[in-house]
C-alpha cells in the first residue's frame, strides 16, 4: 500500500485486527444479537496498531466539489463517496471492509445470510461534521437507490477522532422503537467501530450540535451492507427522521416537513438515477453565490 499524504507513513498489509474478531465470533455474535435497543456492537481497537492514526492524519478537509454538504433542517455534515479520490490509506481500509473475508465475518456476526458489499458507497464513504453540525435521529433508507432489489441490512462506522472529548458531544445515540429515549450512546473515539442493524425502527443519530473547536471535525468512514431480495418484497422507504420527546410542536412539524421533502427527493433520485453529487452541483448553480463548501442541497437523504 502506498503511503498516502501523511508525512510518516505506516506500512501494513491487512488493516483489520482479524485475530480477535475471528477467534471470538460466537461470543461477539451473541452480544450483537442480544443487545438493546436493537442488535448492535461497539468494537474498540478495531484496526491494526497505527492504522487508525494514519487514517486520521490522512483524512482530507471537506474542500472541493467531491465533498457533498448535507445541510438541511435534519442534518449538517459533509460526505465523500468517490473511492477513487480517497487517500490511499483510507481506500485500503474501505476495500478490506468490502472484501469477501470481512463480509463473510459480518454475516456470521449478524446472522444475516447473503450479505453484499456496496462498492459504490451509496450514502457512505468518508463523513465529517464541523462544529455546530448534527444528524437528527432517524431510521435509514431501506433500499439501495440504484440497485432496486438490494435491501439495506446493517451499517458499519469506524471513528477516526484522536483525543475526542466528552464535552464536545457527537456520540451516536441508539433510540428505542417508541422514540422515548436514547438507550445507548457510543462516543466517536479513534479506532472504535460500531456495527448495527438497519430496519424501519432502528433509530439513531447525534442530534445535538457538536461542540468541537472551530476547524476540527468529527470524522468517520461508513459502509452499508445489503441483501438481494425478490423484486417488490421490500418497498423502498426514504430516511425517516424523528422528533425527540423534548422537541416543541413547531420543531416536530418542521422535522416532518423536511422528512417529506427527503422522501420526495429519494423517489426522484431512484427513478432518474441521480447522484447526490449531481444534485449538489445543480443546486449550487441555482444558488449562484453559494460557494463550493457552503452548498445547501436541502432534500438529499444521508445517514450515518
Amino acid at each position: 500500500m502506498s503511503s498516502g499524504p501523511a508525512d510518516s507513513p505506516v506500512e501494513f498489509g491487512s488493516c483489520i485486527r482479524w485475530e480477535p474478531l475471528e477467534s471470538d465470533t460466537s461470543r461477539l455474535a451473541s452480544l450483537y444479537r442480544s443487545a438493546a435497543p436493537y442488535p448492535h456492537i461497539a468494537l474498540p481497537n478495531f484496526l491494526e496498531v497505527g492504522v487508525a492514526e494514519k487514517l486520521a492524519a490522512d483524512f482530507p478537509p471537506p474542500m472541493g466539489e467531491a465533498w457533498i454538504n448535507y445541510r438541511h433542517l435534519n442534518e449538517h455534515k459533509f460526505g465523500q463517496t468517490k473511492r477513487a479520490l480517497f487517500p490511499d490509506s483510507i481506500g485500503a481500509v474501505v476495500d478490506e471492509l468490502n472484501s469477501p473475508r470481512f463480509v463473510d465475518w459480518l454475516s456470521r456476526l449478524t446472522g444475516i445470510e447473503g450479505l453484499l458489499a456496496d462498492t459504490t458507497l451509496e450514502g457512505g464513504g468518508m463523513h465529517q461534521t464541523p462544529a455546530g453540525g448534527f444528524l437528527n435521529v432517524h431510521a435509514d433508507f431501506t433500499m439501495h437507490h440504484h440497485r432496486p432489489t438490494w435491501r439495506r441490512r446493517c451499517n458499519l462506522i469506524v471513528y477516526l477522532n484522536p483525543e475526542w472529548r466528552d464535552e464536545w458531544g457527537g456520540a451516536i445515540e441508539l433510540w428505542d422503537e417508541g422514540m422515548k429515549r436514547a438507550v445507548v450512546q457510543v462516543p466517536p473515539l479513534l479506532n472504535q467501530a460500531v456495527i448495527f442493524e438497519t430496519t424501519d425502527t432502528t433509530y439513531h443519530g447525534y442530534p445535538d450540535p457538536i461542540r468541537c473547536p472551530q476547524g476540527s471535525t468529527r470524522k468517520s468512514i461508513a459502509l452499508y451492507y445489503y441483501t438481494d431480495e425478490p423484486a417488490g418484497s421490500a418497498p423502498p422507504r426514504a430516511t425517516n427522521y424523528r422528533a425527540r420527546p423534548t422537541d416543541s410542536f413547531g420543531r416536530r412539524l418542521a422535522i416532518w416537513a423536511d422528512t417529506s421533502a427527503v422522501a420526495a427527493y429519494s423517489v426522484i433520485k431512484r427513478r432518474l438515477g441521480l447522484s447526490d453529487e449531481f444534485a449538489s452541483r445543480i443546486l449550487s448553480r441555482l444558488a449562484g453565490k453559494t460557494s463550493a463548501n457552503d452548498r445547501r442541497p436541502a432534500d438529499r437523504p444521508h445517514d450515518e
